[in-house]
Parts: C-alpha cells; structure tokens; sequence
C-alpha cells in the first residue's frame, strides 16, 4: 500500500518542474491527485494567485472526489535577478500575488476542506532563497520569506484542526525557472560549476524536493508542524555570496 492510499490532493504549478515530478510521485503513492497551471499539461486550468480560481479549484476538487486531505501550494514565478533599484512596485506586486498570496489562498480555502476529513497536511514551496540573501531576486527572496513565515502562522491558527501546515526549501534545481542558469553554464563550459556553492557539489533535481513534499504530506511527518525543511545540498548553511549595487541608483 502507498503511503497516500485513499488521500486525495492538489498540486499547484503541477504542468512542469517540481510540481509535475510530485504529481507524478503522489500518484505512485496512491492519491486522487489533480494538477493545477496557468498553462497546458495539467489537469486544471488555475492562476495559484487568483482568489476565484483557488477557491473554484478546492470546490470542484471537494465535489468530484468526495474531500481533500493534502495541498501542495507549488506555484510560483522568479522575478528574474533585477535588484531593487531596477524593479517596480507592479513587479514586485505579480511575484508576491502569486508565491506568497497563492500560498496564503491555498491554506485559507482548503484548511475548511482538510479539516472536515479530521485533518490532514498543506505544503507550501518556499526557498533557501526565503532564509537569507545570494539565492535570489528581492522580490523573490522577499515572497519565500513570507511564505517560511505564513506557514509558522497558519500552523498556528489552525491548531486543533489535524492540519500540518510546512514548508519546503529547495536550492538549485533544475526546473524551467532555472533553465537559463543551467544553459549560461553548459554553453560556456561550465557545467561543472553548477552547484559548486553547496557541500553536494551540484544542482538538485525535481523527483528529490518531491520526495521531501511526500515526507510533508504523508503521515511519516505526523509530528512535524510549522517548519520549513531545507532542501539544497547544504547551501544555506553558509553565507557564500554577496551581490551589490550602487544605492546612489535609488
């Protein structure tokens, strides 16, 4: 028997990456598993950020499939590297809507939902890049912060519901966010320097931030609860870079 038999779950940003890896894995494992996207390759059509999509999502879920035991808030956007003094306030508006807002809907419309099942677990996608700088965009960065924040929050909130509300960390993986890094590397000859930051030496991939969203949703983290689960090879365990900018730009 897999470790989700019988739990039915939603995967945000399912179409492709990390999303579409654990897609893959929950179903191996034994869940109902609908994929959610803004774009083709998923079973739902769904803006992670939109209120009425989200809500719409967990109703038809619910209706179809009879209840929701797990969420996996997945979605999310880079934002690119621009640092502060190059972004606007409408490009910081669209990354926090969706990887912070997207995450924040999740738990606000599928908490009633997991909780009528007598419990059961929501994960949100953060980043190492939510810990400390050197592994993102601000505004970026700035959205993982409050998601590492908000599930310390909602775990708080929806105490005595049975539901475990986590984070995950990831480092470098790679995924269509971080295609162009992956090739900048390969077309100059450095694809041996990718990773070269973390202890492990190399870049992740999406089956192993899948295998940690499957620890979260299945009972094996029964008693693990508001935390944010670091998963980067090491890389945030140290302070290895420093990006500048002249603040004479602001």
């Amino acid at each position: 028997m897999g470790r989700l038999e019988s739990k039915v779950a939603i995967i945000t940003g399912a179409a492709s990456g990390i999303g579409k890896a654990t897609l893959e894995l929950f179903r191996r494992e034994g869940a109902a598993v609908v994929g959610a996207d803004v774009g083709d390759g998923s079973d739902v059509r769904c803006d992670a950020g939109s209120e009425a999509d989200v809500k719409r999502l967990v109703a038809d879920v619910v209706a179809e499939h009879g209840g929701l035991d797990i969420f996996f808030a997945n979605a999310g956007i880079s934002g690119g590297l621009a640092s502060i003094a190059e972004q606007s306030a409408e490009d910081w508006a669209e990354i926090l809507r969706v990887n912070l807002i997207g995450p924040f809907l999740a738990v606000k419309y599928s908490g009633p939902a997991i909780a009528k099942r007598g419990g059961g677990s929501i994960v949100c996608t953060a980043s190492v890049a939510g810990i400390r700088s050197g592994a993102g965009g601000a505004a970026y960065s700035a959205s993982k912060a409050g998601v590492i924040n908000l599930v310390t929050t909602a775990a708080q909130q929806l105490a005595g519901s049975g539901i475990r509300v986590n984070a995950i960390c990831p480092g470098l993986i790679q995924t269509g966010m971080t295609a162009m890094i992956y090739e900048m590397a390969r077309s100059s000859g450095q694809e041996q320097r990718i990773g070269e930051l973390n202890p492990l030496a190399r870049g992740g991939e999406p089956e192993e931030i899948a295998k940690a969203a499957l620890f979260l949703a299945s009972d094996d983290s029964s008693y693990v609860n508001g935390a944010a689960l670091v998963v980067d090879g090491g890389l945030a365990s140290s302070h290895p870079t420093t990006r500048r900018f002249d603040i004479r730009m602001l």
